[in-house]
């Protein structure tokens, strides 16, 4: 009787090692399964690639070319940002120009949507205030709401022609037709100043 007991014992025993073996095993075996997802996943993930940088603009090459107190280096290289310099101690009293290239594209007219590549600076000491160059792309805008001197010096007016798209132009503006009395960023007040336009497109 007690080796029935004894006997039966045993055999329990033995199933429940048999069964906690299997269970544990099979535990084990879909942990590591489930964990093997998530490690694939990380180790195939790869970084977020950074923002794609601004175009980066060579300088212009070739000659210089001066007009009233201003040089503009590389004057008719497009592919490039001109340099532009200028120093004068008279004010302009009217719109001033120069075609460094005579664009053969379509005509801006005053009320144009104009693509522009463009450096401003100071009239009388040449510091620069703006760049579409620096940002690395051309600026879009309407000429219908922009300071009168880039309306009519890109857009045309009594005695200055349109600018032509494929075309570069100085353009000396008098205060009264940039920012007139009022200061704006770097730009002190009464200050004439100079752009030098690319036109690229015209809508």
């Amino acid at each position: 009787m007690i080796a029935s007991i004894v006997g039966t014992l045993v055999l329990i025993a033995v199933i429940l090692v048999v069964v906690l073996t299997t269970t544990g095993g099979k535990s084990k075996k879909q942990a590591a399964s489930s964990a093997s997802p998530s490690a694939s996943t990380s180790a195939s993930a790869t970084p977020r690639p950074s923002p794609t940088p601004s175009t980066s603009y060579p300088p212009a090459t070739g000659a210089a070319v001066s007009f009233d107190g201003v040089t503009v280096k590389g004057a008719t290289d497009l592919k490039g940002a001109p340099g532009v310099t200028s120093k004068s101690s008279t004010a302009p009293a009217k719109l001033l120009y120069k075609d460094l290239v005579v664009g053969t594209g379509a005509a801006a007219s005053p009320s144009s949507t104009v693509t522009v590549q463009y450096v401003g600076v100071l009239y009388k000491t040449g510091i620069k205030f703006d760049a579409s160059w620096d940002r690395g792309s051309p600026a879009e805008f309407s000429l219908a709401q922009v300071v009168p001197g880039f309306t009519q010096g890109i857009g045309g007016t009594t005695g200055v022609p349109p600018m032509h798209v494929g075309g570069r132009r100085i353009m000396i503006l008098p205060a009264a037709l940039g920012y007139g009395s009022q200061a704006n960023g770097s730009i002190p007040a009464n200050s004439p100043l100079v752009f030098v336009v690319d036109l690229t497109k015209v809508s």
